[in-house]
């Protein structure tokens, strides 16, 4: 069965992979003052990749393949019974008789919640788009789809269903299953409380103890800075591909993005009044 780490893109779901990463190791005794450039490995993989959909359909990249083999494609992964994590930036989709998922495929969902008004600047910067106009048209379509690759053999690049920032939050709110809201905000103010509280879900989930000393550790291991300094050495896979022969971060402004700052006011009323519902329910207004 399934865990899900769900999200709109940009609110926090690497990081906290990176963290499951860390606390997933066989390492037993970290140094977590120790800088260790070939550790940057993340172990929770992504639904959907191709390989996924191995025999069950020629052409993942069509959408409607995609949608019809969906939940299938869970089912074949979950044949051996063990409980699995898997990010996903897909919203809880369904299209007629289909849907990204069910309940005979899921065990929860940790939900990674971000205030769309600091969503929007790095979705400005990963995706690239010219300003931050078309970045909230971006967050603002009820249709949005990512992940469609010009490459018929890219591993990683299949169609994901995002919809909207407000559709994509409270899609996963109608999953009837065990459901963890994590705002991405009490994650930058108490980290290890956050940290604990993925832990103790997953505990109930699985069986697995965690021990305490991990949990710290793990946490340390994945604060920001230590993260940009990595990807600086070494890159980071999943970083947008250089355009114009220019850089793009992954790691990009991290605690420093603050939509008081960095946002005009009529950008700021303008995110404010289309998803005022979804942010005063999340205590962002």
């Amino acid at each position: 069965m399934i865990v899900w780490l769900a999200s709109y893109p940009k609110s926090g779901n690497t990081w906290i992979r990176l963290f499951l990463s860390y606390l997933l190791s066989d390492e037993k005794n970290q140094n977590i003052n120790e800088f260790d450039k070939n550790k940057f490995k993340i172990k929770i993989d992504q639904f959907p990749i191709r390989s996924h959909f191995d025999g069950l359909t020629s052409n993942p990249n069509d959408i409607n393949e995609f949608v019809k083999n969906c939940t299938l494609a869970q089912t074949k992964l979950n044949l051996d019974n063990k409980i699995k994590i898997y990010k996903t930036h897909n919203a809880f989709w369904k299209s007629n008789n289909y849907s990204f998922t069910d309940k005979e495929n899921t065990s929860g969902c940790i939900y990674i919640v971000r205030d769309p008004r600091n969503v929007i600047t790095s979705v400005k910067n990963h995706f690239q788009t010219d300003n931050i106009e078309n970045a909230f048209r971006f967050i603002k379509d009820d249709k949005k789809l990512i992940g469609v690759s010009k490459e018929n053999n890219a591993q990683f690049d299949l169609p994901t269903v995002i919809s909207s920032w407000d559709n994509h939050y409270n899609s996963w709110k109608k999953l009837d299953t065990n459901y963890l809201l994590i705002k991405y905000e009490n994650l930058l103010k108490e980290p290890l409380v956050e940290f604990q509280k993925i832990c103790k879900f997953l505990e109930k989930l699985s069986g697995i103890k965690f021990d305490d000393k991990k949990i710290y550790s793990s946490m340390k291991s994945v604060e920001f800075d230590k993260l940009k300094k990595q990807e600086s050495l070494v890159g980071f896979k999943e970083a947008p591909k250089p355009k114009n022969n220019k850089t793009i971060k992954f790691f990009y402004l991290g605690p420093n993005n603050d939509w008081k700052k960095l946002l005009k006011l009529e950008t700021i009323k303008l995110i404010e009044n289309n998803f005022k519902s979804e942010m005063k329910e999340l205590g962002y207004l």
